[in-house]
């Protein structure tokens, strides 16, 4: 068993994931159609990251195929079937607003892609770990009824409230505003739960929050820092949505996520869930991100603000990863919010 299947693997979390495990001498099949083109636009494309891997990665093999179509995951699936150790989901429609336009296409990638993906590895594949990147979004707008607190530049829950630290899996995902994505999202997050309680797959659900790093292909739409140093280096005016500019994220770096799923491929579980993210070690609000971006470049940004608030956003979130960290307390963090907005930087610098 020597092969990691990896869908969206010219994407941010992806392209991590081929050079991570094509870095350790595995075979790594990637199946990416660049749909972020038809999602993002020009902007959104990843066939600059595609030509990267096929250059860096003799190891690499990529698949232009859409995992919307059952037959062609199904055949690459059965091409590999038990040489297949690991398959990382990553493929996704990524945006809330994005979603409430074509709201079919959302669905059918995220749950449908999904559950082909599910199933082509319960058939091919079985005994190999299926790691599915969720997310935070799963919770709908419940993070917007914690009783937060409005600060200068950001706003803050009160250090004795029992989520200052940050949100964890108890949080209910039920009766709450989703946005049509994030319902999609809970769609497929279940079923890779149910097909590791149910099959004894050795399934896991990420439940991220803003994943982040050199190789995202940022659009206003989706990839919140990408986008924002994209802005800063090209002057153009970045618009903030609602929230005052005080709604706070934390910034998890692409190579963090993939070194925990590593640590999870060697000792996994079935059906389990995490909450994943920067927490308390790296989040920052839209202003203050601004402000390190200024720093940076040292030159001021353009921005202007819009009032309304994209439906579904989040005005406060930070992960609770301590579930993770207790299962697999050998993984830790290496960047830190600073550390991240200045690596982006310098790549979009020397690129745009």
């Amino acid at each position: 068993m020597s092969v990691v299947i990896i869908s969206g693997s010219c994407g941010l979390i992806g392209s991590e994931a081929v050079s991570f495990f094509a870095g350790l001498g595995f075979d790594v099949v990637g199946i990416d159609n660049n749909m972020r083109k038809y999602f993002f636009g020009i902007d959104g494309s990843i066939a600059w990251n595609k030509l990267r891997l096929q250059k860096e990665h003799k190891n690499y093999r990529h698949y232009s195929v859409d995992i919307r179509d059952s037959g062609k995951v199904d055949k690459i699936f059965r091409k590999f079937s038990k040489d297949t150790a690991l398959i990382i989901h990553t493929a996704a429609q990524p945006s809330h607003d994005w979603a409430a336009r074509e709201p079919k296409v959302d669905f059918t990638v995220n749950a449908n892609g999904t559950l082909n993906m599910l199933e082509a590895a319960r058939i091919h594949c079985p005994k190999a770990v299926f790691i599915f990147t969720s997310t935070n979004k799963v919770y709908g707008d419940r993070p917007n009824s914690l009783p937060v607190e409005e600060l200068e530049k950001r706003f803050e829950l009160p250090k004795e409230h029992k989520f200052h630290q940050g949100i964890d899996e108890s949080m209910s995902i039920d009766n709450c505003l989703h946005s049509l994505f994030g319902a999609s999202k809970v769609a497929a997050d279940i079923l890779a739960q149910e097909y590791g309680k149910y099959f004894g797959i050795k399934t896991v659900i990420f439940r991220g929050g803003c994943l982040t790093g050199p190789a995202h292909s940022g659009a206003q739409l989706h990839g919140f820092l990408s986008y924002l140093i994209k802005c800063c280096i090209s002057g153009k005016t970045y618009t903030i949505f609602g929230y005052k500019g005080k709604q706070v994220r934390d910034n998890i770096h692409s190579f963090d996520l993939v070194n925990a799923f590593y640590h999870f491929f060697k000792n996994p579980r079935c059906g389990e869930v995490y909450n994943i993210g920067g927490g308390r070690h790296a989040n920052v609000s839209v202003l203050e991100a601004i402000e390190i971006c200024e720093d940076i470049s040292r030159k001021r940004m353009n921005y202007e603000y819009s009032e309304k608030s994209r439906i579904g956003d989040h005005i406060w979130w930070i992960s609770d990863c301590s579930k993770f960290k207790s299962h697999y307390p050998d993984w830790h963090y290496k960047y830190n919010i600073e550390d991240t907005i200045k690596e982006i930087y310098q790549m979009q610098k020397t690129t745009l």
